[in-house]
């Protein structure tokens, strides 16, 4: 085959059908839409395509650059496309969290720039978060820049409309599948292929799968952060499900060791997730006895590839790697460990600061905690904190402590953790930061 350019080879991805001795599933046909092969590397290489191509001619005439709110496979899409045209391209996020993304689109000749926000996702709600405000200025009517805005542009969602929905009708000789699973990030994927596939059958039952709360899978928002996405739109899922990250790395160490498919944690996420849903309906067929005719299709998308992820899993899977198991980590914590941690709440909080004052520390990125931050307070990055408590307890037991972060889950579970290793007093604040903006209560500015 022949091309006269790379961004022709987007799309027509392989969709592979998985064994099902793998899998386990008796009546269901498990499919894999590998978005893994696009040729920048994820199924993001679509809808960067498709977002900036519009504007590329302009823009090129008029000398911009392009910028997106994006630390992941969108950034470095759209790096790729912007050399192609001779133009510069900027990422801006609040932090880059997955070191090789980062390595990859400077080699790419990103620019990569790291704002503060006082969450750890764009809040569009958030007049006064400098993240929001530099969104806005970059959508507005005088910005100079070819701005693609992938959280809210009707093209992300399009793309997967035009291309990758029909692909899998096409691919099940024009049927669509009984059920489709998908991650959600900025949810153009998920909510492009499910209208593609229910205006072929009104009957498939679309499952969303989020990060679990306070948990970290790349490309992957948690229930609580997928409510600030422009393009998310509940009515899109039958239903939504958390997947740990272990779940997500479970999912991926069977797709590459079982299938050959070398996904990534989005990937794994979401074979673990479909599995898991799958066999209770699964179990539904088997008692009623399905034959053939009886069969169900499922599709799951699998986003991006494993290599970029290599520190990701060795930080949370060291045994992968003939490492010795991380000391003191929240991983292994149980359900009741987490929910017996002292939490207390903001009006507490504010008179225990007073009467006691505890350390407070607050684990959110540089950027969030310059932002606007707890006055007093201490910022220790959650990944720093947690080399901290792995080397042993790193306070003194006779200091109380109170620990801060966006939403008052991650603090949660660090407070569970410090109580086991034996500190006295530590407690989390319910809500985070958020509450306690919420609260009025006041906060300051570095």
């Amino acid at each position: 085959m022949r091309y006269d350019s790379i961004t022709e080879v987007i799309g027509n991805t392989p969709l592979v059908r998985i064994d099902p001795a793998v899998h386990g599933l008796h009546h269901i046909d498990l499919y894999a839409k590998l978005e893994m092969l696009n040729p920048f590397g994820s199924v993001k290489d679509r809808a960067a395509w498709h977002m900036a191509r519009p504007g590329l001619a302009a823009a090129v005439e008029r000398g911009s650059q392009v910028v997106e709110l994006s630390s992941g496979n969108t950034a470095k899409a759209l790096a790729v496309i912007a050399g192609m045209h001779g133009m510069p391209f900027k990422s801006v996020t609040n932090r880059m969290r997955v070191p090789e993304i980062k390595d990859l689109l400077l080699l790419l000749g990103a620019e990569i720039e790291e704002l503060p926000g006082r969450s750890e996702c764009l809040d569009p709600t958030d007049t006064d978060d400098p993240l929001t405000l530099f969104h806005r200025a970059l959508s507005g009517p005088d910005s100079t820049y070819l701005h693609t805005d992938q959280y809210f542009n009707a093209r992300n969602t399009e793309a997967h409309a035009m291309g990758t929905g029909p692909e899998i009708v096409k691919d099940l000789d024009g049927r669509a599948p009984d059920w489709f699973i998908a991650c959600v990030g900025t949810a153009g994927s998920s909510t492009g292929v499910a209208a593609v596939l229910r205006e072929h059958d009104p009957e498939v039952k679309v499952v969303g799968l989020v990060a679990g709360k306070s948990d970290f899978i790349p490309g992957i928002r948690t229930i609580d952060e997928v409510q600030e996405v422009g393009l998310f739109d509940p009515a899109t899922y039958d239903t939504m499900a958390p997947v740990t990250a272990e779940e997500a790395i479970d999912g991926m160490l069977t797709l590459a060791r079982r299938c050959g498919i070398l996904a990534g944690p989005t990937g794994g996420a979401a074979y673990f997730g479909a599995v898991r849903r799958l066999r209770e309906a699964d179990a539904v067929l088997a008692d009623r006895e399905a034959g053939e005719e009886g069969r169900q299709t499922a599709v799951f998308i699998v986003c991006d590839r494993i290599e970029s992820y290599v520190g990701y899993l060795k930080l949370r899977r060291p045994d992968l790697f003939h490492q010795p198991p991380r000391k003191n980590t929240v991983a292994d914590l149980s359900a009741a460990e987490i929910g017996a941690a002292t939490v207390i709440d903001v009006p507490d909080a504010q008179k225990w600061i007073a009467q006691e004052r505890p350390l407070v520390v607050d684990l959110r990125s540089p950027f969030a905690y310059a932002a606007l931050h707890i006055a007093g307070s201490v910022n220790i990055v959650d990944e720093l904190f947690d080399e901290l408590v792995r080397g042993g307890m790193p306070f003194s037991g006779r200091q109380p402590v109170l620990l801060v972060c966006p939403i008052g889950e991650q603090s949660a579970r660090y407070a569970a953790l410090l109580t086991r290793m034996g500190h006295p007093d530590v407690r989390s604040l319910t809500g985070g930061v958020i509450a306690w903006r919420d609260a009025g209560a006041p906060l300051v500015r570095d």
